[in-house]
């Protein structure tokens, strides 16, 4: 059979996704760069014609995972037959945007020693999902569920507080802490956007 010659960009999303698989089905700590060019099948040198090393592929990775989570955000947010609250809802129940793969990214961020690309990928998080949020708000403005004046900085202010506080672990709190805290955004998030009280319940279901 002729050897099949793929372009740059599709051997380096070909490196991307099964470093994901691999760092998913084994972990991060336990997947070598041995391990990801053997499953791919490749040279090594392939491998670092595209990446300096590990930590490099995670950063992709977490790159990746944005504009995954932000394609599904645009999707939600144009949905013509969507009200502003029911936008909200699909996008934040559980305080969780993205599925199972996105969540295990998160868990390596978590990771001590991938700190600084964890606040690197909080700040991308807020600049790119805050301008679709900032569009629903004024949906929800237009139909009278909210009240916001500045929704761009409103929901900025909002999204960066509650990754700070409630992302990663940071300040150590126990179960019943966390919930008592999710408790207050539901509120705090209502207060802000002027929604009626109880219309943020689905943060804490």
């Amino acid at each position: 059979m002729p050897r099949v010659v793929k372009s740059a960009e599709e051997r380096r999303l070909e490196i991307i996704l099964t470093s994901e698989r691999l760092f998913r089905e084994n972990g991060y700590s336990n997947t070598s760069v041995d391990a990801i060019i053997q499953e791919m099948g490749v040279a090594k040198g392939t491998f670092y014609y595209y990446f300096k090393s590990k930590e490099d592929v995670l950063e992709a990775i977490v790159a990746h995972t944005i504009e995954q989570i932000v394609e599904m955000a645009e999707q939600v947010a144009d949905d013509p037959s969507l009200n502003a609250i029911m936008k909200m809802q699909l996008l934040l129940s559980n305080s969780q945007i993205g599925d199972e793969e996105t969540k295990e990214v998160a868990t390596h961020l978590h990771l001590a020693e991938n700190r600084e690309l964890h606040e690197v990928s909080n700040i991308q998080t807020v600049l790119k999902l805050s301008p679709i949020f900032a569009r629903i708000i004024e949906q929800g403005n237009e139909e009278g569920v909210f009240s916001v004046e500045r929704p761009l900085a409103t929901f900025q202010l909002l999204l960066a507080g509650a990754q700070f506080l409630l992302d990663g672990g940071l300040f150590n709190f126990s179960a019943e802490e966390t919930a008592e805290r999710r408790l207050v955004l539901q509120e705090v998030v209502e207060k802000a956007l002027g929604a009626e009280t109880g219309s943020f319940a689905f943060l804490n279901s």
